[in-house]
């Protein structure tokens, strides 16, 4: 049997995810090392198994990858793994099915984005003009969806800086034979009036119905609830957490900054994602169907049951 992964493995493998499948969300690639490391652990006992897990969560929130997803991942995966646990069992047949029930979550999960595209594309007709901001998995699985269906639809694609993700977004888009135009951030507005419906992905879901997303999205929102455009929400059950944040300086700091930028000064730092409450989002469509807002929470008490 390999060794026991150490901090320094963990980070090795889960950069090793992030940098190689670009497919791959953060917290996929999070769940994926989780994995790793359970069936590589050493320990002796459930108890031991479960702080080597929680260690290795905290490693990896420690890196320079978005804490959002990784935090609600693997939250959900431990909380689903933790129901193998067989008292008066041997602690071997304990921990070869929670590898079971652990391969089982992830195999769900990777299935989960192909469901919130069927759902989605059946929103997108003929002659749709679609605002959509950054680069969203889900989001471009689903125009892609809608593409296979020989429907006519045109995006337009919000630059998304710091890091430029939309012009990604818009050459995978180009790709599909989807026509793109790719725009400003600051230009949202001004587009706005020419589109019927803005679709947008996200990085986590509050229990409050609530977004987290890359920064602008609640722009964008205020945008098409002002000029009374559909804000349309696609993402998958595991990004839902349970966390309730009020407001923008209620967000918690490791969600809206980097590991390595927590450590400056942050009133001269831009944070990478913000909050989008729910009164702002029409619906959102998910592997578990297509939700109001408010029924968020009742999914994630099932979620955690």
């Amino acid at each position: 049997m390999p060794d026991s992964m150490n901090q320094k493995d963990i980070c090795i493998f889960f950069n090793r995810i992030m940098k190689n499948e670009s497919d791959i969300s953060a917290g996929m690639a999070a769940i994926q090392t989780l994995l790793k490391v359970l069936e590589r652990s050493d320990s002796e006992t459930v108890q031991e198994l479960h702080l080597c897990l929680q260690n290795a969560v905290d490693t990896m929130r420690s890196t320079d990858h978005p804490v959002t997803g990784i935090a609600s991942g693997c939250e959900l995966f431990l909380r689903f793994i933790t129901l193998a646990t067989l008292d008066n069992s041997p602690f071997a047949d304990c921990k070869r099915i929670m590898i079971q029930r652990g391969k089982l979550f992830y195999d769900k999960l990777f299935a989960a984005r192909g469901k919130v595209a069927k759902l989605a594309a059946q929103f997108i007709i003929d002659g749709s003009r679609i605002l959509t901001h950054s680069k969203s998995r889900v989001v471009l699985q689903t125009m892609k969806e809608a593409a296979a269906s020989n429907k006519r639809f045109e995006v337009y694609v919000t630059e998304s800086f710091p890091n430029n993700s939309g012009k990604e977004m818009c050459k995978d888009l180009t790709l599909l034979d989807v026509p793109c135009t790719l725009i400003l951030d600051s230009a949202m507005g001004y587009i706005m009036e020419q589109v019927d419906m803005v679709m947008v992905g996200a990085e986590g879901v509050a229990e409050s119905g609530g977004i987290i997303n890359k920064v602008g999205t609640y722009t964008m929102a205020m945008c098409a609830r002002e000029i009374k455009k559909p804000f349309y929400v696609l993402t998958e059950s595991y990004k839902f957490s349970r966390i309730y944040p009020l407001n923008q300086v209620d967000l918690p700091n490791e969600f809206k900054y980097t590991a390595s930028t927590l450590k400056k000064d942050l009133h001269r730092e831009h944070p990478l994602v913000d909050y989008t409450p729910p009164s702002y989002i029409n619906l959102l469509f998910t592997d578990l169907g297509i939700l109001t807002p408010s029924a968020v929470s009742d999914e994630l008490i099932k979620l955690y049951l």
